[in-house]
């Protein structure tokens, strides 16, 4: 395992949150939908400006407080008694029971719930590799130009990571030059305001999420991020045929820009496997 404490991280991503959860004010007859797209700003040729640091870097359990200082670990709702003592156990049960969870064929649930409870030993970002494409969420950092992007992740569970999509009308590679990486070959193109991310190219070694939600090599991943104001839109839909019964469309994961013009992209610290020897149990809590 990693040797960094996620109760921690948890704890500093809840304090992300609290800068970036201020409200906007609005003119009045001013809709909502005509105050974003009047404050988004563009690029040279028209497009929205996706370049800045954006949110939590998609921390999929989007840590919140609410009124009573009870943190709510997002997809798994509030933790028990409001604390974050057992937030991993309590996500990992929400997690399985979420009722939006790709669909395997019936060959393959078998392997998913090997994976699951064998967690500790097979969970490939529990021995210091990368979480992969899609898992990892949206950027932290975004670097737009005229050829291409270039998303930045600093996260707990993926190191310091980039990936290059390109944008300069080029296509993927043929199938014959696969090299199946971890990030994929990324293909970038404009929908209206929505830039749409198509990767193929992908080891099988990393996960879809937690659960032991795998794939193959033959995964397509399309992203779509569309930006509204200082608010990110990130939206994923995994293609597996080989082992899903249909596409799976990940929640919409919304993150805000953060507006301070001199933060930095700070350095994630590096991740030394230790523990696994040590393990006894399969408790991942």
């Amino acid at each position: 395992m990693k040797t960094q404490q996620y109760g921690l991280a948890v704890t500093v991503i809840a304090a992300a949150f609290a800068w970036s959860g201020c409200a906007a004010t609005e003119a009045p007859g001013r809709t909502e939908a005509d105050a974003s797209a009047s404050s988004t700003p563009r690029t040279a040729d028209g497009h929205p400006d996706l370049t800045g640091l954006w949110g939590t870097n998609g921390f999929p359990f989007d840590p919140r407080v609410d009124e009573k200082g009870n943190v709510n670990l997002g997809i798994g709702g509030f933790a028990r008694e409001g604390k974050l003592v057992n937030f991993e156990r309590d996500s990992g049960i929400t997690q399985r029971a979420h009722a939006n969870k790709p669909l395997y064929r019936p060959a393959f649930w078998e392997k998913v719930q090997q994976l699951d409870v064998n967690g500790n030993k097979e969970d490939p970002t529990f021995g210091c590799l990368p979480a992969g494409v899609p898992r990892m969420g949206p950027p932290g950092k975004i670097v737009q130009t005229l050829t291409e992007t270039l998303f930045f992740y600093n996260r707990y569970d993926t190191g310091n990571a980039f990936r290059v999509i390109y944008t300069d009308g080029r296509s993927h590679h043929p199938e014959k030059d696969w090299l199946s990486t971890w990030y994929g070959h990324s293909i970038g193109r404009w929908e209206g305001n929505t830039f749409v991310v198509d990767t193929i190219d992908f080891t099988d070694e990393s996960w879809l999420d937690w659960p032991g939600y795998f794939h193959t090599t033959e995964m397509r991943v399309v992203e779509r991020i569309r930006r509204e104001g200082d608010v990110l839109h990130y939206q994923v839909t995994v293609e597996d045929p080989e082992v899903l019964v249909k596409p799976w469309v990940r929640d919409d994961v919304l993150v805000k820009r953060n507006p301070d013009s001199k933060a930095e992209f700070v350095e994630e610290l590096p991740c030394s496997e230790r523990d696994r020897e040590h393990i006894v149990t399969n408790e991942r809590g």
